[in-house]
């Protein structure tokens, strides 16, 4: 993997706690993703996952799962997001992102996810964005990371 990879899909569902649902295209503005329940005014607007921490973490768990299953926007493959830091920024289609939230508390049975999957990989691995630049991906487009010196190291 490195620092350019394909934006495999696209998920947004219209009220939280409900299933997300994979689009082709979709607009981002300053709130988030366009549709998506967790659009706003803080700072997990748009959230991401690796393609490949989706296989990991179906091959632990001995069942295959799809891309949208722990409620990502944005499944991209071939991009590391393993050393990504808050500050970083992610270019997707037009829009650009900030990373500012590395993975994210476990609900356990209070979560959707967790209730259909049985546990979760976004808090050990949910990339969390707020929106710098409104615009639209699409299915397929180039996502890119843009290291920023002093970052902090860690979660949030």
């Amino acid at each position: 993997m490195s620092g350019k990879g394909e934006l495999v899909s696209i998920n947004i569902s219209p009220a939280r706690g409900t299933e997300k649902r994979p689009v082709s295209e979709a607009v981002v503005d300053l709130r988030g993703i366009r549709g998506d329940a967790h659009a706003g005014e803080w700072h997990r607007q748009v959230s991401l996952l690796a393609y490949e921490s989706i296989e990991a973490f179906g091959s632990e768990a001995g069942r295959s799962f799809a891309e949208g299953d722990f409620a990502e926007n944005l499944t991209v493959r071939g991009l590391d997001l393993s050393g990504v830091r808050p500050g970083d920024r992610i270019a997707a289609g037009t829009a650009l992102l900030e990373v500012t939230q590395i993975g994210k508390r476990c609900h356990g049975h209070g979560c959707a996810v967790f209730r259909r999957v049985g546990r979760c990989v976004m808090p050990r691995e949910g990339i969390f964005c707020r929106v710098l630049r409104p615009g639209t991906i699409r299915v397929g487009d180039p996502v890119a990371i843009e290291r920023r010196e002093g970052a902090a190291a860690g979660a949030c």
